[in-house]
């Protein structure tokens, strides 16, 4: 298959056009600008010109392939809600594109708008007012789309990562001690980039439309054992900060800090025949990628 990819140039967009490749796909890869292009080429992949604020251009990526993968998100969480449109409207603009063709559109979301505290599985649907909609996609798996969603936890770690957990760890070395919120029993869900990659292959090929599928290999790890492994790998103390002292201390990060979110990943092990198979967070912590 051509495979339209979103985000194909990202920390978890480029490891899964280096995964359909290997399986014999052909990936074209949004790309925003010229170095982005360069990127691609220099991967032997085709390049579509676009941008996420111009859903236009999208839809006509869509409609060049047999497929669709959208991990592409604006990651500015200081505009998160109007980020969120954004990928929303995109979202619609592609799977409108796709309307009748039977084409697989797999769509990247997140967790954190799931229910807190209680053990999320892939049929519970997401809190009204949720400001992510990419869920908005399964609307279409009744309009000839075989659409699904791949919901990623708060962390998608590995090499490469730049996003919470690493700034968890920049603040950890400016503040020189490694916070949680309370008491820091709330549960961070988590998966390896290679996992949720792979999980993103199986969704192209196996997936039915309207599923949703977790991309969750643990399903949840106290926050509190997230800032100790920080703490030791830096050899600085954890703390606890109050919850009115999290803004001040974690700063745009402290939306998703405190947050309990686990999350049960049965069905989509049993339907993908997907089996997590990458060192867990922690691990990954004290091996020292995050230094």
């Amino acid at each position: 298959m051509k495979v339209f990819v979103t985000g194909a140039t990202g920390y978890l967009g480029s490891t899964i056009v280096e995964m359909l490749r290997e399986k014999g796909h052909e990936v074209l890869g949004l790309a925003r600008n010229d170095a982005a292009v360069e990127k691609l080429e220099a991967l032997g992949v085709l390049s579509h010109r676009g941008d996420i604020e111009a859903p236009e251009t999208l839809a006509e990526g869509a409609r060049r392939a047999d497929a669709v993968i959208h991990t592409a998100f604006i990651h500015d969480f200081d505009a998160y809600a109007e980020n969120a449109r954004l990928d929303e409207t995109a979202v619609r603009a592609m799977a409108t594109a796709l309307e009748r063709t039977d084409r697989p559109f797999v769509v990247a979301t997140g967790t954190a708008g799931l229910e807190p505290g209680v053990l999320a599985t892939e049929e519970d649907t997401l809190l009204p007012g949720t400001a992510r909609q990419s869920e908005v996609a399964l609307q279409w798996a009744n309009r000839g789309v075989r659409a699904c969603t791949v919901r990623l936890p708060p962390t998608v770690h590995g090499p490469g990562d730049r996003a919470f957990i690493a700034v968890l760890m920049d603040i950890a070395r400016r503040t020189g001690f490694s916070a949680y919120v309370g008491d820091g029993t709330n549960r961070w869900p988590a998966v390896h980039r290679l996992d949720a990659a792979r999980l993103f292959v199986a969704a192209l090929e196996k997936a039915l439309p309207g599923q949703v599928l977790h991309g969750v290999a643990e399903s949840g790890l106290p926050f509190r054992a997230i800032a100790t492994a920080i703490a030791e790998r830096l050899s600085v103390p954890t703390r606890s900060v109050p919850p009115e002292s999290a803004t001040s201390h974690f700063g745009w990060l402290s939306f998703i800090v405190p947050v309990d979110n686990p999350l049960s990943n049965h069905r989509t092990r049993a339907t993908m025949e997907w089996e997590p198979r990458e060192i867990g967070l922690l691990e990954d912590l004290r091996a020292g990628t995050y230094d």
